[in-house]
């Protein structure tokens, strides 16, 4: 699969990777990877979508058996029941993406808002990053490396432009995030009391220290958010995703409990199915023997009843079997029916 991705040496990642020899161990990892509880950002979004894409990926190279299929079935409605049930998804919980919520929010009534992103350090580049979430915006981006705005803008799409430029692309932007590291404010209010703004121009100060001075609110139309405005709008998220938590954690092992009774009932489908085999078997056997001078009308009703009356003998044995299964005593049973009906020698007959 990783050669197919376009690794061509796969083996190498192996150290980035947590085996796990017991099976309900490794699904209960998987489910809270998916959910984000072991996210970076509690409850990302980002790590479920992963999560899918890896799942398709197999999908698509028929490496996905029914046991794989029926776990991330589980999983996805899993996580609908995590997002309809508990506050574990909503609002933003990084720096990054709740600046990208910020200026979503800010720009709703603004057709294709031209958004300029000054800065490429990891907060910068995260928030470029959830830039995709508004795909109507028209996004630029600067960094003082060039080559690292340009792969960045190739990635995503985004228009680079060199950073002696940025002055001038703040006088045509609706928004502008700063997210540079400067000893003294980059951008100043004699600076942006300047500008020709119309309407409005929305200002997102990430930098710590602060990179745009806090006196351009002065300036009519100007609008400053800086970095603590948007931290307590995240600390408020957190703080109820983590309270969260403990539903969250209730809903994944009913999920987990779900999926391993029907894990128990696919360990007694073959017998089910043996023994379907071998009463139908019977039922053919003796309606060749004694309906040979049936009437196609005699006989369609002879082969209704007999159809019914199979069901119902059966309906017992499968009852119990799956009982057993939730008693975890499904060998047992297995066993039993196999000795009672004999379905070793009618599957010997049938491979025949």
């Amino acid at each position: 699969m990783g050669v197919e991705r376009g690794l061509a040496n796969p083996v190498s990642y192996l150290q980035y990777f947590e085996i796990f020899n017991d099976d309900t161990e490794a699904i209960n990892h998987l489910f809270r990877v998916a959910m984000g509880l072991e996210a970076q950002v509690i409850g990302d979004m980002q790590i479920s979508n992963q999560v899918k894409r890896a799942y398709q990926a197999s999908a698509d190279l028929d490496m996905a058996g029914p046991f794989l299929h029926r776990l991330m079935h589980t999983i996805f409605f899993t996580n609908k029941r995590v997002v309809q049930e508990t506050a574990f998804r909503d609002g933003a919980a990084s720096v990054s993406y709740a600046a990208v919520e910020l200026i979503e929010e800010l720009t709703s009534n603004t057709l294709n808002p031209r958004i300029l992103l000054i800065g490429l350090g990891e907060i910068g580049e995260d928030v470029a990053k959830n830039m995709v979430h508004l795909p109507s915006a028209e996004v630029t981006v600067s960094n003082r490396t060039f080559s690292k705005a340009k792969e960045l803008g190739e990635q995503y799409g985004f228009r680079v432009i060199p950073f002696e430029d940025v002055y001038q692309a703040i006088g045509e932007a609706d928004v502008v995030v700063s997210s540079i590291m400067k000893s003294e404010p980059f951008i100043t209010k004699g600076f942006v009391k300047g500008l020709d703004i119309k309407s409005y121009k929305l200002f997102v100060d990430l930098s710590v220290p602060r990179s745009i001075d806090t006196s351009i609110e002065d300036v009519p139309g100007a609008l400053l958010y800086n970095v603590d405005n948007i931290k307590s709008k995240a600390s408020e998220t957190l703080e109820k995703r983590i309270a969260s938590i403990p539903k969250v954690e209730e809903i994944i092992s009913e999920s987990i409990g779900e999926f391993f009774n029907w894990k128990k009932e696919m360990m007694v489908s073959p017998t089910i199915n043996k023994l379907k085999n071998a009463l139908e078997q019977i039922r053919k056997e003796e309606l060749e023997r004694h309906v040979k001078n049936a009437s196609p009308k005699e006989l369609a009703i002879i082969d209704k009843v007999t159809k019914s009356m199979m069901q119902k003998i059966i309906k017992v044995p499968v009852v119990q079997l799956r009982a057993a299964c939730k008693r975890d005593q499904a060998a047992e049973m297995i066993d039993l029916i196999t000795d009672l009906f004999d379905l070793e020698k009618t599957g010997e007959r049938e491979n025949l």
